[in-house]
């Protein structure tokens, strides 16, 4: 792929916003071997993708509650209190989206993120501000890596995918857009993704 890159596409969990559902596990539960097995095995990520593919919160949480009473408390907490599971920005991140903005360049997004949490969380951050659009797996009920949302991304934005660079913290996501045709960086730091874009002259 040799086009020119037109627009930059970011991921936002881990890549704009940290995501940590122990943080909020430790406000609940005192002991930490008991905040860990919890993430691993009640409210898990894995568990916690079925609202970023579509499925409503209201309705997992009466499920894995009956599966799980001891934890109930923690399991609605997951719901009321979502946001205390993002503790706060990646560090530079949000100086890129801004110098990318200040260069003029494109800026939209694709995350995986539940339609619920999402209504509750997007006001919270005002940098979303700067983007012209953002596909949300929830409302859409399809999720990364699934092709289908890059392809759908790529309608909405109203461009090729050879044209845009997509950022993204997960390997398979990221290995996903580029079997859709897209640019794509494996996002590890703000200033490994600074490097990246300065070598494509975006920033």
């Amino acid at each position: 792929m040799t086009e020119r890159i037109e627009a930059v596409v970011f991921d936002i969990g881990r890549v704009l916003v940290q995501w940590d559902m122990r943080v909020l596990f430790r406000q609940l539960l005192d002991d930490e071997a008991e905040v860990e097995w919890v993430y691993r095995n009640v409210v898990t990520e894995a568990w916690h993708g079925q609202h970023d593919a579509g499925r409503p919160i209201a309705e997992m949480v009466a499920e894995r509650s009956a599966e799980f009473p001891r934890y109930a408390a923690v399991i609605q907490a997951y719901a009321d209190r979502f946001n205390e599971t993002i503790p706060g920005p990646v560090p530079g991140s949000a100086e890129l989206v801004e110098a990318l903005h200040e260069r003029g360049v494109p800026l939209y997004a694709i995350t995986n993120f539940g339609a619920d949490t999402w209504a509750g969380f997007r006001p919270t951050f005002p940098l979303l501000e700067r983007f012209g659009d953002i596909v949300v797996s929830g409302v859409e009920r399809v999720a990364k890596p699934d092709p289908a949302i890059y392809a759908l991304a790529a309608q909405r934005f109203g461009r090729d995918p050879a044209t845009m660079l997509f950022i993204d913290d997960s390997l398979p996501n990221v290995m996903s857009a580029r079997d859709c045709g897209w640019h794509a960086h494996h996002f590890i730091s703000a200033d490994l993704l600074a490097a990246d874009l300065r070598t494509r002259s975006l920033i």
